[in-house]
């Protein structure tokens, strides 16, 4: 294939990437946007080995790479549960940064093509930032994946003078990046890549352990926007095109979604990062008074749910984590066939951070093929809870806690939340009492209009639809 009609591919290849983020956008074309991305990716890798670039010496390596690639790949989409989407996405994360890294190193000690003058300085500042992006995104992404796993607790480490030595670190890097442009062979230059390539290692995983479990969702919008962003460095280091557009589609993408998950939560880019919100696992934090919510809890039983449910008129059913824990999305659609064959309005109110990825309840909702259009957007759907009969949470916390517009003091003080006790009743279902991801208490379990039904969700929900089917 000539240089020329591997363009024309790369172009194509381009056009169907951003049909591809196009048709993502909406739930009801995000089928349509992932074959758009898949063909996309075929005719950019088959340009690319057919390309002027790849001689028959190295075919046969890039197709075996192909083939273990393609089988982890299939491996991974037959065997990981929707409930470990988001670790796997951070893996994939990881991955991306370190091709960016071996690429960058690669690119260093090839000696086929000699830069000089100018061109030498750009080609040597493109590897220094495509290495230093890659690092932090590689190792940014193991520490989130240990998070979302629950390998890593979600409590932040927040080191003494933590921003003292992110400082430190970056003037470091600047000064190592002044001594690797400025170095006169391959040996002197390494040494000082080497060592920017550890402290950006250090940092991502200082920058990641700081962030509490509460800001997992900006954290993986944040890496995917850094991802891209190594992509794009990649591209620019092996002179290719399309890498640098499509690496700069996923890194703008990424950097709009996580403004768009910092907004979700009333909180900034540079307060996510440097702030280390949010404890780990249920652990509360000692209120500034001593003070704890006033009330009583009242318990429900599922039969006594299901009973709220058929007589309603208008349901809204708000899915957090919970629900993914316990895989009931799919008696969460029985449920709700079952109450609107019987006349029952039910919706479903999404919070942009409900989970721990955005878009974690879409995509389980969708799998249970819930229709598309029931699943509203909180702003879409926050106003209709005082004529909601009944609003079910299901395994979610945070994002239903009153406390974010009462609490001046709360720590989740101004994030956006869905006002579920608005509506005439609320059931909250959860496990017990401990607090949500944020480590936050909840207000909203002693409201008057509220009740409580303990249990796993899948198993009480299970007999909610039994009690409904009486």
């Amino acid at each position: 294939m000539s240089e020329n009609l591997a363009t024309v591919a790369y172009i194509g290849a381009t056009i169907l990437f951003i049909l591809s983020l196009g048709g993502l956008s909406n739930a009801e074309t995000s089928r349509r946007g992932n074959f758009y991305g898949m063909l996309g990716m075929t005719i950019a890798v088959v340009a690319t080995m057919l390309g002027p670039r790849v001689t028959a010496l190295g075919l046969p390596w890039i197709i075996g790479s192909l083939a273990v690639g393609g089988a982890v790949g299939i491996y991974a989409a037959r065997k990981v549960q929707m409930t470990q989407m988001p670790e796997l996405v951070a893996l994939m994360h990881s991955l991306v940064g370190l091709a960016a890294c071996l690429v960058g190193f690669a690119s260093y000690v090839d000696t086929s093509i000699v830069y000089t003058g100018a061109e030498k300085t750009i080609h040597e500042v493109e590897i220094y930032i495509g290495i230093l992006i890659g690092a932090v995104t590689f190792s940014g992404s193991i520490i989130a994946f240990g998070k979302l796993s629950g390998k890593i607790g979600g409590k932040p480490l927040l080191l003494p003078a933590r921003h003292w030595l992110n400082l430190l670190g970056l003037l470091a890097v600047i000064w190592f990046g002044a001594e690797f442009v400025a170095a006169h062979d391959v040996d002197a230059g390494m040494l000082a890549l080497a060592i920017m390539t550890i402290i950006a290692l250090l940092f991502g995983i200082h920058m990641v352990m700081a962030i509490g479990g509460a800001d997992m969702p900006v954290v993986v919008s944040m890496l995917n926007s850094y991802s891209g962003w190594a992509a794009a460095a990649t591209g620019f280091m092996l002179a290719n095109d399309l890498l640098i557009v499509t690496g700069a589609l996923v890194g703008s993408s990424g950097a709009i979604l996580s403004y768009i998950m910092c907004r979700a939560m009333n909180r900034n880019f540079i307060s996510v990062i440097a702030g280390g919100f949010g404890t780990g696992g249920g652990s509360t934090p000692v209120a500034a008074a001593g003070e704890q919510p006033a009330g009583e809890v009242v318990a429900v039983s599922a039969a006594e749910t299901a009973e709220l449910l058929r007589t309603a008129k208008n349901v809204i059913i708000v899915p957090g984590y919970g629900m993914a824990v316990a895989q009931a999305q799919h008696t969460v659609y029985e449920i709700t066939k079952l109450l609107r064959e019987q006349g029952v309005n039910v919706r479903f109110g999404i919070h942009p951070v409900a989970g721990r990825m955005p878009g974690h309840m879409n995509v389980l909702l969708a799998e249970a093929k819930v229709p598309y259009d029931i699943v509203l957007e909180m702003d879409e759907i926050n106003d209709d809870f005082p004529d909601t009969d009944v609003s079910m949470v299901i395994g979610a916390n945070d994002i239903v806690n009153p406390a974010a517009e009462d609490d001046p003091n709360s720590p989740i003080a101004g994030m956006p939340v869905l006002q579920v006790w608005r509506s005439k009743t609320s059931i909250v279902m959860k496990r017990s009492m401990a607090s949500g991801y944020a480590g936050v208490d909840n207000p909203l379990f002693f409201r008057e209009n509220n009740r409580m039904l303990f249990g796993d969700a899948k198993k009480m929900l299970d007999e909610v639809l039994v009690a409904l089917k009486v």
